[in-house]
């Protein structure tokens, strides 16, 4: 098993990962204000509680079926749980969430996520059959355990290095301490991966297969990299990382709590799984596997135990609606590649099955409730599929869809399906996009102005931001929030700093986030509040390890190079450049033309503005900036022959990245 460090942040971040200073207090008014706890957050308003006092009248929250099921098989936790990394700072503390334990919903929470985070609060270990495992709650997902004859099988060894140590020590505690024989890594998310160098003090003698699906490494490190800094932005919305643990705040993410902080890594697979069908036998464990890409993650398998009669569906399935599309940004999923992969699990594996255990959330025991959930599971993606392609051939662009579309109430029912994670209105459009892009065909959205643009025109308009914030005040009295955050969304465009657009608008996120059953909706409200009262969290950038950046193939860096040069300036000059990396024997070829820069792996031009000689080591350095100008001509891992102040314009070009761009604050560049 060889495994890569990555020192914090995850892969989201992996090109500019980030710690974040604490944000600036509360300033004196908000705290004066009588209904304003200390972080300024308002109570729900009169509107907002009468509409979760309906929502809590659902008979279904009568239901206590999942709670005798997430307590299940329970063995043992740490009750004063507080996990820390290597400088003491608390990454994981399950006591965060005790506010959870107040019983019925607070008017600040939508009462069908309430129950969702309550669920998702119980942590420890828990045996779903006999011989497999589960830790749960020590991470935003589950590590599970499964018994061979001398070791243990790990399956997705959490986010961090840390998180995994501790779940670790509680499996060997209260199971007995065995060597591992080998680890599962189910899919190309972080949080299934990050903590596998953990597994490193738990190993016995020789090598430990590390089984992963076909493509998982570039997926592991490529979904981010290009786009890594907005999404790391994007990322600290949709899962609160900001907020505080209160019924104000954060009360979890959905398929879980938060994800873990600390140190992320990543491990080479040994075997790989491609094809539906494929078998191995490991430890005197047999396991047979469905290979489903480009459903859940771009690389993904499942895996049946037949011993055991458990099926392990990663996350292909969970017990809520999952995303198609994702609000920290990635490619549109496939809901049909979805479905159809659900479909095809219940088909090779259903008969057989008597307990089916996920990354997240809790088992599913019976033959016959396993193949219900499968059926809910399954239907849904193609529901979602299906009707929004059928509205979209009335005519609907996808804000119509999403307003039109409604679930049937043999799914609308179904706990196990609800929009905790992914949503019905954002899966439609999801859908809708994957089919005919951005574009919705009404030609005033060919071409539209920029956003700041037309909030200032849009102001101007109705008689100025006085007039605008009047109005989104009007709006918010009379319970209108949407409308009021877009009104007074313009405002603070079209005059950013104005204190009273920034109140109204805060104050109208705060009451849309108390009101969503999405988690990830919450957070993102409740985030953008936060940041219109306190501004936007500083950040500091740190470096990755040198463990995880090896992990990640040369042309992938000069891919993402190629984003970060400043096309208008780089067009005054082309320029053709050798990079040879005397390391690891690869020479890579830069060619500037008309403002792009093109990258290929192979032979030395001969007619280059600059040849450089370097180590791959030394790259890193640059590439993270602990090395610069001073270091590249005193350093005897880099060399030039040829136009030095060719190369050094070109390294000009490279545009650094900006981690705390406003999301909601508004940009007076952009007016």
């Amino acid at each position: 098993m060889v495994c890569r460090r990555m020192s914090i942040g995850g892969l989201a971040a992996l090109l500019a990962v980030a710690a974040c200073s604490e944000p600036s207090p509360p300033q004196p008014e908000e705290i004066a204000a009588v209904e304003a706890d200390a972080d300024g957050a308002f109570p729900a308003t009169a509107d907002t509680g009468s509409l979760n006092a309906e929502n809590a009248r659902d008979p279904a929250l009568t239901d206590d079926e999942d709670w005798t099921l997430v307590r299940r098989g329970f063995i043992a936790r740490d009750d004063d749980l507080d996990i820390r990394d290597a400088d003491g700072r608390s990454i994981w503390r399950p006591a965060d969430y005790d506010f959870l334990d107040a019983g019925d919903a607070p008017e600040t929470v939508h009462p069908s996520l309430w129950r969702q985070a309550r669920l998702n609060a119980e942590y420890g270990l828990y045996e779903v059959v006999p011989g497999i495992y589960q830790v749960r709650g020590y991470d935003l997902a589950n590590m599970s355990i499964v018994e061979g004859e001398t070791g243990r099988i790990v399956i997705d060894p959490l986010t961090s290095v840390e998180t995994a140590q501790a779940a670790l020590a509680l499996v060997e505690r209260e199971l007995g301490r065995r060597p591992v024989s080998a680890v599962i890594l189910t899919h190309s998310h972080i949080d299934h991966f990050g903590g596998v160098a953990a597994i490193e003090g738990a190993l016995g003698e020789g090598p430990v297969p590390v089984i992963a699906p076909a493509g998982f490494l570039d997926e592991a490190v490529s979904e981010n990299v290009m786009a890594g800094v907005v999404m790391a932005r994007r990322a600290g919305y949709m899962y609160g990382t900001h907020l505080p643990r209160t019924a104000r705040g954060h009360v979890g993410s959905g398929l879980g709590k938060h994800p873990a902080l600390g140190s992320h890594t990543i491990a080479e697979p040994d075997i790989i799984i491609d094809h539906t069908g494929q078998t191995l036998e490991i430890d005197g464990v047999r396991m047979e596997f469905q290979y489903a890409p480009n459903t859940e993650a771009p690389a993904e398998l499942t895996v049946f135990f037949p011993d055991f009669q458990a099926w392990c569906g990663a996350e292909l399935v969970s017990r809520n609606l999952h995303n198609l599309y994702t609000l920290r940004g990635a490619q549109v999923r496939d809901a049909l590649a979805w479905s159809a992969g659900i479909e095809d699990a219940r088909r090779i594996f259903g008969g057989r099955v008597e307990v089916a255990f996920n990354s997240h959330h809790w088992p599913v025991w019976g033959a016959q409730e396993v193949d219900d959930f499968l059926v809910a599971q399954r239907d849904i993606y193609k529901f979602i599929h299906d009707q929004t392609l059928r509205l979209a051939a009335r005519g609907m662009g996808p804000d119509e869809i999403a307003e039109t579309i409604v679930l049937p109430a043999a799914l609308a029912d179904r706990f196990a399906v609800r929009g905790y994670y992914g949503t019905l209105r954002h899966n439609s459009r999801a859908v809708y996009q994957r089919y005919f892009g951005w574009y919705d065909g009404v030609p005033a959205n060919l071409d539209p102005l920029p956003r700041g643009e037309a909030a200032q025109r849009y102001v101007d308009l109705l008689g100025g931001a006085e007039a605008v914030i009047a109005a989104a005040e009007t709006a918010f009295a009379g319970g209108d929030y949407r409308w009021s955050a877009e009104l007074s969304q313009h405002a603070v465009y079209a005059v950013p700093g104005n204190e009273a657009a920034a109140a109204i608008l805060a104050r109208s996120y705060e009451q849309l986030g108390y009101r969503a059953e999405s988690a990830p909706w919450r957070d993102v409200y409740l985030s953008a509040a936060r940041e219109l009262r306190h501004g936007i969290p500083q950040t500091d950038a740190v470096s990755a390890s040198e463990g995880i950046l090896e992990a990640i193939p040369l042309d992938m860096f000069f891919a993402a190079m190629a984003t970060r040069i400043d096309g208008p300036r780089a067009a005054r000059n082309d320029r053709v450049f050798n990079f040879v990396f005397t390391d690891v024997g690869e020479t890579h070829v830069i060619e500037l033309s008309n403002g792009v820069m093109h990258h290929h792996r192979g032979e030395a031009r001969p007619d280059a503005d600059a040849t450089v000689e370097l180590t791959r080591t030394f790259w890193m350095r640059l590439l993270q900036q602990e090395a610069g100008l001073l270091d590249m001509l005193a350093s005897q891992e880099f060399s030039i022959r040829g136009d030095r102040r060719a190369l050094l314009g070109f390294f000009a070009l490279l545009e650094q990245p900006d981690p705390d761009f406003p999301i909601v604050t508004g940009r007076p560049e952009a007016r």
